[in-house]
């Protein structure tokens, strides 16, 4: 597949327009791509809706407006002949109305799983003595597994399950959480046989909960210390595919709320009006889903917690469902439940494979563009904004880095998960310095951050991302290479640019790096010790307002994010 983003309008670049416009509601990314589903490439969407008894943040949300929030979410599925998925807590497991509706749906297409937040019935039916504000409280150190011990997190699950199979004759496939510990996830996979999980998308504060610096979307096998770190060795790694829910914005999610130490929430949510409940956004979303580079495979979460109640999700079901249905119609998705997706994901993957998200045409008014690439080894995020490309985000990954909660309890209402920063555009910027690995060249004695426009994106290599783009400052095309190691940056047809990155960050930023030699550096977090590597390139110190340079050699600059050389 390959994504092309062309500035120069022309007759049948207009008439391509048109027929988007009639066909999807909303204008494709210009150039080639391949929207037919395949085995080999699918398009996943998994509709997940998960249950709460009761919602005391709000005295008007009763049981009975949460109950009827579960009837229409049912009722437009089946109105749009669309299946998915419905996690129970506890207290609505136990609930004789929910086991009622919910056993009338017909498991072709339907599924019943577990949501992982613990209520007040399932400590005190555990021998526990309940510690919340109310019979569910979101506070992590008693509504979330991670604020108890590992031993009582194991009769907490046999509970939950001993009362599952009770009503519904079986075991749940699916278990899903905001976060959950890697202790809870392996004993529900080695104990009850669970094959698919997921978790909330990167953010920060909301709730109390920061979870940031993950595999970014799609899906990976966790670490066995840490739920949250994908694992780099089969052996290392809980078999459980864990989905990264809600749909983010990926491109201005990230940014949301720079110079804070909180974020706003763009998602497919139907909740929210600047996104899933905003038909132009949602057309806009799932173009880009359908036809954006995504290697492997995409996927995405819809549907919505009935804590929102139906009164503030319906518009937004309303726009989405529809147009889910036609796409699956068109056989341009798969929709399936958690575990249909979770049972693809095992056969397919021994280890957690290289995805992309591909962003090459934003909504109407911006230029905006972004790409997003995922391995077992890193991730990596790519901005370009008013004809300038940078870095915006690059995470490293190592199993070893255990988690704060794998052999003890959070005594926090908040909870916060991370993996290991290379580049940080959020928790490294200000209001008024934004961060980021800059490209730049030296022209007639000065240093400028370079400009071009026209990218390219193709994903046709297996276990590649080849990202092009034209430069404009100077003529010639910036080329990078990723795959699951690393990648390749060069420049075509510019022998004597003399180009380089600049990583460029808030003054008060909290860095992690320790020493920077010419062909790697040495970084500290989480008690980690961690080294990028340049195999072709160097780092070197120029100035106090650059963190360090990488400057290329023989036109190439790779930096190697994993512990094996890149066969880049």
């Amino acid at each position: 597949m390959k994504i092309v983003c062309l500035k120069k309008v022309n007759f049948l670049s207009v008439c391509f327009l048109l027929f988007s416009i009639l066909f999807s509601c909303s204008p494709k990314p210009k150039g080639k791509s391949t929207v037919k589903v395949t085995e080999d490439h699918p398009k996943i969407v998994n509709i997940i809706n998960f249950i709460r008894l009761l919602e005391p943040r709000n005295e008007s949300i009763t049981e009975d407006v949460l109950y009827e929030t579960v009837v229409n979410q049912v009722k437009m599925m089946k109105e749009y002949g669309l299946g998915g998925t419905f996690l129970l807590q506890y207290d609505a497991l136990l609930n004789k109305r929910y086991q009622k509706l919910l056993k009338s749906l017909p498991d072709s297409s339907f599924e019943i799983g577990a949501w992982w937040e613990i209520p007040q019935p399932l400590v005190e039916h555990a021998g526990m003595t309940w510690r919340g504000r109310f019979p569910w409280d979101w506070h992590a150190n008693v509504g979330f597994a991670t604020g108890y011990t590992p031993e009582e997190r194991e009769k907490l699950v046999d509970v939950y399950m001993k009362d599952f199979k009770a009503v519904f004759g079986y075991y749940p496939k699916s278990v899903g959480s905001w976060f959950i510990d890697a202790h809870t996830l392996d004993y529900l996979y080695r104990k009850y046989g669970i094959i698919a999980s997921c978790n909330c998308k990167d953010q920060v504060g909301t709730d109390g909960y920061t979870v940031w610096g993950g595999y970014w979307n799609q899906a990976y096998y966790p670490s066995k210390k840490n739920a949250y770190m994908p694992a780099q060795h089969s052996e290392n790694q809980i078999p459980v595919p864990v989905f990264r829910m809600l749909g983010s914005d990926p491109v201005r999610q990230y940014d949301k709320g720079l110079g804070t130490q909180s974020q706003g929430v763009i998602t497919l949510e139907p909740v929210y009006a600047k996104g899933g409940g905003d038909s132009t956004w949602v057309n806009w979303y799932f173009n880009q889903f359908v036809n954006g580079a995504c290697m492997d495979f995409a996927y995405v979460q819809a549907g919505q917690e009935n804590s929102f109640t139906w009164n503030k999700m319906k518009k937004g079901f309303e726009i989405q469902l529809p147009l889910i249905a036609r796409l699956r119609n068109e056989k341009k998705i798969k929709v399936e439940t958690l575990a249909e997706s979770g049972s693809w994901f095992k056969k397919k993957f021994s280890v957690t494979p290289a995805t992309s998200v591909t962003i090459t045409q934003d909504l109407p008014g911006s230029d905006k563009q972004t790409v997003w690439f995922d391995s077992r080894f890193y991730r990596a995020n790519l901005q370009w904004d008013n004809g300038t490309m940078r870095f915006r985000d690059i995470h490293v990954f190592d199993e070893n880095v255990v988690s704060d909660y794998l052999m003890q309890k959070g005594t926090s209402s908040k909870c916060t998960y991370f993996t290991l920063p290379f580049v940080d555009g959020f928790f490294w910027s200000s209001k008024e310095t934004i961060a980021g690995l800059r490209l730049r060249a030296l022209i007639n004695g000065k240093e400028v951050e370079l400009e071009g426009d026209n990218l390219e994106v193709d994903d046709s290599t297996p276990g590649q991302l080849q990202i092009s783009w034209n430069l404009k400052t100077v003529t010639g095309k910036l080329h990078i290479t990723m795959d699951e190691n690393g990648f390749i940056i060069s420049c075509e047809n510019t022998p004597r640019l003399n180009w380089f990155l600049d990583l460029t960050t808030a003054q008060n930023a909290n860095l992690p790096f320790t020493t920077i030699h010419p062909r790697k550096v040495e970084c500290r977090y989480l008690e980690t010790n961690y080294t990028v590597e340049a195999s072709r390139g160097t780092f070197s110190l120029p100035g106090e307002h650059v963190v360090f340079r990488v400057t290329p050699e023989d036109n190439r600059i790779i930096l190697n994010f994993s512990r094996a050389i890149s066969a880049l």
